[in-house]
């Protein structure tokens, strides 16, 4: 029965990499708001330790491994400071997996299919922590609104996602605000949410953007459900370390 809850919804992460005045914000926004949902949307870690995209040949799995295993523990504090706060209140936490997420078990995949465990779910105990996961790609639907990763990344990318999912959707992975709304004949109004991201956009986070401007942008959402699954969604922009969350400005500690 989803009249009447709340829920906190955030984009990308990418621990370490993550803004911490970004998450700051959400983490008190949290403690104001006191929701009774919780959707992540992935890319919780940046996971350059584990890309295919490092040059090179790889070296011995025994050689590999400190580093592997310095990151998992960096993304697991990371998730460890929302979870102090969400097991406070929530009762439903949800995370869609993200591409960056997916490339442990690609690793693991290639280079090291022995180690069973090492993939996104088990290495950051999502089963243990209380979550209810979906794979990359994969959709969670609560009421007459979706939540993913994110599939496309094209200019126009809140209307590719509302055209091919045909519902309302909610989504990260492009790591700008966007929107886009349609209606359908016996479905009613529609819409499509970029909900922009967590990360570090500064210049030396991103050396690979090589000083290029992107439209990045902090936040996150807030959804409010009603009778029949219907929902309001809330993108709440960060600025500088700050929101107005519910008529409560906040900033960042």
């Amino acid at each position: 029965m989803l009249k009447g809850k709340v829920g906190i919804v955030i984009p990308d992460q990418h621990i370490p990499l993550i803004d911490k005045k970004a998450e700051s914000v959400v983490l008190q926004a949290i403690e104001h708001i006191k929701p009774d949902i919780f959707i992540n949307l992935g890319d919780v870690g940046e996971w350059a330790e584990f890309s295919s995209h490092k040059k090179g040949k790889p070296l011995p799995i025994v050689t590999q491994l400190p580093e592997k295993i310095a990151a998992v523990k960096a993304v697991n504090k990371g998730i460890d400071r929302f979870d102090r706060v969400l097991d406070k209140y929530v009762s439903e936490k949800y995370m869609c997996i993200g591409n960056h997420d997916m490339w442990i078990d690609q690793w693991r995949e290639k280079e090291a299919p022995f180690l069973e465990e090492w993939t996104f779910q088990e290495q950051c105990r999502l089963d243990e922590r209380g979550y209810e996961w979906v794979t990359y790609n994969d959709v969670i639907t609560l009421g007459k609104i979706s939540f993913t990763h994110g599939m496309y990344a094209t200019q126009n990318h809140a209307k590719k996602h509302l055209d091919s999912f045909g519902t309302s959707i909610c989504y990260g992975h492009t790591h700008d605000v966007q929107r886009y709304s349609n209606s359908r004949l016996n479905d009613g109004a529609i819409g499509a949410w970029s909900m922009g991201c967590l990360k570090d956009m500064s210049p030396e986070a991103n050396t690979w953007l090589r000083g290029r401007l992107v439209r990045w942008s902090h936040a996150f959402g807030i959804v409010t459900w009603f009778v029949g699954g219907n929902f309001q969604l809330d993108v709440i922009d960060i600025i500088d370390g700050r929101s107005n969350v519910w008529g409560k400005v906040i900033e960042a500690k």
